[in-house]
């Protein structure tokens, strides 16, 4: 080892030396590091030194661990009694008082019941019931497993978003993206490791929602905007690559002389990745979004040849592309329709509903046979569901009040579904009251949720850690189980 300057002999007698300093001294610069690669496969070990505490692959841990994840957040809430859990027995009250009372929510409506609009039939193996507005997804039910008791602490859309995003009703928290990212890492340097892929309007809460916090910057959920130009100044603006390689190994060789006088280099090693990647997209994603090298028979398969479901049906095939990269975490948020908010409907549920599931049914359920036919689903895991469910009576938005025609939130018991990565196939877990209304049976809380996530890509919930503010921080706080019934 070459011998120190003065002043770090200094600092050897005075303190002892950092992981960080070691590095940069026999490697010369961290920077140099990350870029000979060092950076790279130390984001898939992550073993960084205290404060913070890695993620531990989890001895318990499915065999074969997922590797990577698609969040479909249906975001607005879908009615879970008029997609996945039927009630027979509202048809008898439909137009009715409700024989049970409804627990305070944002929206109480009316006490009237409302019947589904939509019939349900049993498919596959399993016997899965599902509504007829997801006639391709019901073609793929022994793939899943339903959750019919999942419960949230929040009724309204924003803190509901927040929370099942992050596991926190408040802003400021790293959303489950980023947990996933810090604690495995990327297996792609030119593409981040956290893609959120937006069909026209980011959910209530904002970014929060994908925010990486007080977690590294690299974590962040980078949102990839509808088309072909996803992102801004992907086109390099210098005459040349070499002039603009030039340009980064000069902003480069500052940052390692501004790292080399710190002890905590975090948001300066950050940095130097983000340029780095961003360095590697402006290839990278023009390459991921062009589809000229996809067969005709996978662009109908995805919906893409039809004008309904054109929208998601890209976004799905770009997550397939996005895993395939070995991009870590893709989430999906729906597409903005015309005349629905998402998957809000107060009003005109028969019609918001109807609608939301013809631009995404096809879409999803491509997406599940693509990622089978090629080998990923079974570590790949698909997610699908909303912030909470619906209520079975009826409810009107204040400016329409004599239209009672859709419903109020529920976050008592809805259903969200998951396949692949190790997931039970055709399993239905949990159920709700006769009118939907509460879990009964086997609940699931958000916190449960994002514990068994983690458990099926490896990583116990309990060990993925990050301390800020003299506090161990984690995805599930101090809560969450994992449900080991749903694990293959």
């Amino acid at each position: 080892m070459a011998p120190l300057p003065d002043n770090d002999q200094d600092r050897l007698d005075q303190d002892r030396w950092s992981r960080r300093r070691m590095l940069f001294h026999a490697a010369g610069g961290f920077g140099g590091v990350a870029l000979a690669g060092l950076l790279a496969s130390c984001s898939k070990q992550q073993q960084p030194a205290a404060p913070k505490t890695a993620a531990t692959r989890a001895p318990a841990g499915p065999r074969k661990p997922a590797k990577n994840v698609i969040f479909l957040f249906m975001s607005g809430g879908p009615s879970h009694i008029d997609t996945f859990d039927p009630k027979p027995i509202l048809r008898k009250y439909h137009n009715k008082p409700a024989p049970i009372k409804m627990p305070p929510v944002q929206f109480n409506g009316c006490s009237v019941v409302m019947q589904s609009p939509f019939r349900f039939k049993k498919h596959g193996q399993c016997g899965a019931e599902v509504s007829e507005i997801f006639s391709h997804v019901a073609q793929c039910v022994d793939e899943m497993t339903f959750i019919r008791s999942m419960v949230t602490d929040h009724g309204e859309h924003g803190t509901a978003n927040v929370f099942i995003n992050t596991g926190s009703p408040f802003p400021g928290r790293p959303s489950m993206g980023s947990w996933v990212q810090y604690g495995l890492g990327s297996e792609n340097e030119n593409l981040p490791g956290y893609v959120v892929l937006e069909s026209g309007r980011i959910p209530v809460g904002g970014t929060a929602c994908f925010s990486n916090a007080f977690l590294p910057a690299h974590t962040r959920g980078t949102i990839f905007h509808r088309g072909q130009i996803p992102l801004p100044d992907l086109t390099p603006r210098e005459r040349s690559a070499a002039l603009q390689r030039s340009k980064l190994e000069m902003i480069k060789d500052l940052d390692h002389q501004l790292a080399s006088r710190f002890e905590q280099q975090d948001a300066i090693e950050a940095v130097i990745r983000n340029y780095e990647t961003a360095f590697g997209m402006q290839t990278a994603v023009p390459d991921l979004m062009d589809f000229r090298e996809e067969s005709k028979a996978t662009l109908a398969l995805y919906g893409i040849d039809r004008k309904e479901t054109e929208v998601f049906g890209s976004r799905c095939l770009i997550a397939r592309r996005l895993v395939e990269r070995g991009v870590r975490f893709v989430q999906l948020l729906p597409p903005l329709l015309p005349d629905y908010d998402q998957w809000d409907q107060h009003e005109k549920l028969k019609e918001g509903h109807h609608d939301n599931a013809l631009a995404t049914d096809k879409p999803i359920a491509g997406l599940l046979k693509d990622l089978r036919s090629r080998g990923l689903l079974d570590e790949t895991l698909v997610l699908w569901g909303g912030e909470f469910g619906r209520t079975c009576m009826q409810h009107s938005m204040p400016a329409n009040l004599r239209s009672f025609n859709g419903r109020g939130h529920n976050p008592y018991g809805y259903t969200m579904w998951l396949a692949g990565g190790g997931v039970k196939p055709g399993l239905l877990y949990g159920a709700t009251d006769e009118f939907g209304i509460h879990a009964i049976e086997n609940k699931v809380h958000v916190h449960d949720l994002h514990a068994t996530i983690l458990h099926l890509l490896g990583i116990d919930h309990t060990k993925l850690t990050f301390r800020y503010g003299g506090r161990d921080f984690r995805l599930t706080d101090v809560y969450g189980h994992v449900v080991h019934d749903i694990v293959s």
